[in-house]
Order: C-alpha cells, then structure tokens, then sequence
C-alpha cells in the first residue's frame, strides 16, 4: 500500500507531524536551557566535525538528539508536501499549507545553522544572538501554525465564514496574533537571560532586573510580564467579545480554549518567577506558550477560513482529492 495513500491517511499524518515538532521544539528549549548548544562545537551540520560523534559528553549527545530530531522533521515535511500535491487539486487550501510548513521548515534549519556556525550558543550573550532567538520564536510560531491549517483543513474542516459588518473583528485578531509574537519573542529574550544569569534568589532576580549595570539579558527580563500582562488582558477581552457576539460553535470553542490557556499561563509565569525559571518549568511554559498560538490561528481561521490569503480559492477545494483511487 503507497503511503498516505488517502486524504484520511493524511489527515492523520500532520497531526502526527504537528505534535512531533512541539516535542522537537521543547527539546530545542532543553539545549539552551543545559547549556547544551555548543554540544557539537561550531559544526553543522556535522557534530564536532563527525557525523555521528565518538565518545560525546552529555552536552553533545543532547545537541546531537536535537540536530537528529530536527533532520527527522525535514524529511517528514518533504512527505507531507509531496502527498499534499498528489492528493489535493491546485487550488487546494491545504496545497498551501504544506507549502507554507516547507518554507518555514527550511528557514527553521537555517537559523540553527547560523547560531552554530556563529557560535551564538553555550554561554553567548551577545545582543546578536537575543535577536536571532527572537527571530527563530516567530519563525517557529509560522511554522506550528502552518502546521495547524494543514490538519485542520486536510481533516474536512471547512473555512468557516463569519460575516461583519466592518474590518474591526479582522484587526482584533490580527493585532491578537502580532501580540503573541511579541510576548513570544520577549520570551525568547527571557528565557535567555535565566539561563546565561540565574538567580539565586527572588529578591537578587528584582535587584538585577533594576540594575543599570547589569547586562541588558537582564535587565529586558522585566518587560516579559508586563507584556505577558497586556496581551493577556486582550486576549480575554476579544475572547468575551466573541462569544457574546457570535453563535457559530467553533468560534465559541476556540476562544474558550483560549481563554482558559491564557489564565493557565498567567498563573504558570508567575509559579515561573517564584521557582527562579527552573528547566522543567521553563518548558512547561513553553508547550502552554504553544497551545495558546495555536488557540489564536484557531480562532484566526474562524475568522478568515482563507478568504485573506486565498480570497479566489471555492470553499470547497478542501475537499476535492485528486482521487482516492488513483493515490492507492
């Protein structure tokens, strides 16, 4: 039987592949939280200069799981994409998302590669390296969110169409999804700075974050929470918003779902800060942090279903295979 010979078949894959790169993702997050990134020296894509490293340190053989977890992804990507376009028409929404999770893949691989061939990893705490942190978390976010739309539409959910009146509903949710890039992105920064600068305690963490000396890790740390604070306060308001205005049952689940993420991970920041970052908590958080965006491009597709990227698409060609008998 040919692989993912049917559109079921597929359907079931990228969920699969969705839940694979949120596991690669929390593993990426365990190397910088061990200090692991230098594992396998400035190499890549070889490990200290060797495919397979001989007789490696705990640093390397947790660099080295991530570098063949990740190549591991590649291949399934070049899988879902290539089924994509031999079991749905051109045309096709869900054609599109695996385009758009190949792209973001590709680009996903490149930025590892520039924060190890420029040794922006191990103790680095260079403004360079925060910075391409923060790119890699929106990228990263691009990616899992492509990811969604290619199960969600390959699982025979259509784009739903909400009609408003006006373009404030499209703005609320776009401004929603920016938001989350930047407390994302403030996170990346964060995440760095406990990391490189652990405290010993909560009253040295308060001393460092106010300290005009201390390095600027530290010191942007403090703009997390309040930007945790005011994305969440918007995000509540447009959920509420939405479910006293609109009646459709997916919305109304989406922005539940939402809602209830965000309050979990208000309270999980804080235990966060209390426990002084811990690694298990740091990752804890970051899966959260993922099931929130996810949240916001389930309400985001409620909204849209296509019509801004693909407004010339029938509702229909995500249903339309190619042909379950000629894929088998």
């Amino acid at each position: 039987m040919k692989l993912l010979a049917t559109t079921k078949d597929f359907s079931r894959f990228a969920w699969f592949l969705l839940a694979y790169n949120i596991l690669v993702i929390l593993w990426g997050a365990f190397v910088r939280a061990t200090g692991s990134g230098a594992g396998c020296g400035s190499h890549w894509p070889l490990c200290n200069g060797e495919v397979i490293p001989r007789a490696p340190q705990i640093e390397t053989i947790i660099e080295f799981t991530h570098r063949v977890t990740s190549g591991l992804v590649i291949l399934l990507v070049v899988v879902l994409l290539v089924r994509a376009f031999k079991l749905y028409p051109k045309g096709s929404l869900v054609r599109a998302a695996a385009i758009a999770v190949t792209v973001f893949t590709v680009i996903e691989s490149l930025i590892g590669a520039v924060l190890v061939l420029n040794s922006l990893t191990g103790q680095n705490d260079s403004i360079t390296r925060a910075i391409v942190m923060m790119v890699h978390l929106v990228n990263t976010f691009l990616l899992v969110g492509a990811l969604f739309l290619a199960a969600l539409w390959s699982s025979g959910t259509p784009p739903v169409r909400i009609h408003y009146r006006n373009g404030m509903w499209s703005w609320l949710v776009l401004v929603g999804l920016l938001g989350m890039m930047l407390l994302g992105a403030s996170g990346a920064v964060t995440a760095l700075g406990d990391t490189l600068y652990p405290s010993t305690s909560l009253l040295e963490g308060f001393r460092q974050d106010f300290d005009p000396t201390a390095h600027l890790l530290i010191r942007l740390r403090v703009f997390h929470p309040a930007i945790a604070v005011m994305v969440g306060v918007f995000t509540l308001a447009v959920t509420t918003l939405i479910k006293n205005k609109f009646s459709n049952q997916p919305v109304h689940t989406a922005a539940t779902w939402l809602a209830r993420l965000f309050v979990l991970q208000l309270g999980l920041g804080v235990i966060n800060v209390l426990l002084l970052a811990p690694v298990w908590m740091q990752l804890t958080h970051l899966f959260v942090t993922n099931l929130i965006w996810i949240s916001w491009m389930w309400v985001a597709e409620s909204f849209f279903g296509g019509r801004v990227l693909f407004e010339r698409v029938r509702n229909d060609a995500v249903h339309q295979p190619v042909g379950e008998t000629l894929a088998q």
